[in-house]
């Protein structure tokens, strides 16, 4: 089955972020596509947080990745710290106007926009223990099959937990 197949299957956008983060989310996906990763936005994690993408390798290595669309959201959102126990990599994707130099230096940086990304700089590995990376594949699995399921046939969703 090719990504033809489907063509009316779209995710509407969600209506919480901007524009602005919206275009780097569109663009650190492409970029992990290139790279062989899948990506699931808005992804939820075992603790309730939200990443703002979750992707996966071939192997099974997990990378988050925390969206900035501006310095004030940067600055006033250190949940992304509490990232770091459920991947095995984690970026942070800015837009190309965004001072990389505030950014940690323990972490990843892609700079993006609507159309692509590009690496700045390598996330340090910092692999899960083997109990985590199963939950969250499975996790990654459900939440991925389920919002296929969700616009392929809405109604057969409801009261399942995802």
């Amino acid at each position: 089955m090719s990504a033809t197949s489907f063509p009316d299957l779209v995710l509407p956008p969600d209506g919480r972020q901007s524009e602005t983060a919206r275009g780097i989310q569109r663009g650190a996906l492409r970029y992990l596509a290139a790279r062989g990763l899948v990506g699931v936005p808005e992804f939820c994690l075992a603790s309730g947080r939200r990443a703002d993408i979750a992707a996966l390798d071939t192997r099974g290595e997990v990378w988050v990745v925390e969206i900035k669309s501006s310095v004030i959201d940067f600055r006033t959102d250190r949940k992304w710290a509490e990232y770091r126990l459920y991947c095995d990599r984690l970026f942070f994707a800015v837009g190309p106007d965004f001072p990389l130099d505030i950014l940690p230096e323990d972490t990843g940086i892609l700079v993006a926009d609507m159309f692509g990304a590009g690496l700045v700089r390598e996330a340090p590995r910092h692999p899960m223990p083997g109990a985590t990376r199963k939950a969250l594949t499975l996790r990654f699995a459900r939440a991925a099959a389920g919002r296929l399921m969700g616009l392929m046939d809405p109604e057969a969703l409801r009261g399942l937990a995802l």
